[in-house]
C-alpha cells in the first residue's frame, strides 16, 4: 500500500460582519498557512499629502480587486489606476501607497498572511540623528 501525504483538509468559513479589523481598519477574512484575504471597506477619500504618510513596503506579496470607488496606487516609480473591476499586484518589498479619490472598496489576498508575526504592525518611524541641523 502506498503511503499517501497528509493534507490539511479543514474548511474555515468567516463572516465579515463578525471579522477582526487590522492595525489599518482593514477586516481579516479567511487565512490559511500560505495566504490570506482581507477586506479594505469603504476607505474615505485621502489627500495627496495623507496618502503618502502612509507610504510603506511590506515583507508580503499583495492581490487586489477594486469592488468599488478609484484610487491611485504609487508604487515605486509608477502610478496605477484603480478603477472598479481592476486587479493588481504589490510585490514584496515595493515602496508603495494608495490615494483614495472616491469611497473604496477592495479584496486582497496577501502571501504569506499579512496579519501574522507582525507583518501589519506599523513601522516605527526612522530615529533622528542629533547630529543633524535643519535649516530654516
Amino acid at each position: 500500500m502506498k503511503n499517501q501525504a497528509t493534507h490539511d483538509t479543514s474548511v474555515v468559513k468567516l463572516d465579515a460582519s463578525h471579522s477582526p479589523r487590522g492595525p489599518m481598519g482593514e477586516k481579516y477574512l479567511a487565512s490559511g498557512v500560505r495566504v490570506s484575504m482581507r477586506l479594505w471597506e469603504a476607505e474615505p477619500v485621502t489627500t495627496e499629502t495623507e496618502a503618502k504618510l502612509g507610504e510603506s513596503e511590506r515583507e508580503y506579496e499583495v492581490v487586489g480587486y477594486v469592488v468599488s470607488g478609484r484610487a491611485n496606487l504609487y508604487i515605486e516609480s509608477q502610478v496605477v489606476r484603480l478603477d472598479p473591476g481592476s486587479s493588481y499586484v504589490v510585490p514584496r518589498g515595493a515602496r508603495h501607497y494608495y490615494h483614495v479619490l472616491e469611497p473604496f472598496t477592495a479584496v486582497e489576498a496577501t502571501s504569506p498572511p499579512a496579519q501574522v508575526h507582525g507583518r501589519d504592525a506599523p513601522k516605527p518611524a526612522p530615529p533622528i540623528d542629533p547630529t543633524r541641523t535643519e535649516k530654516l
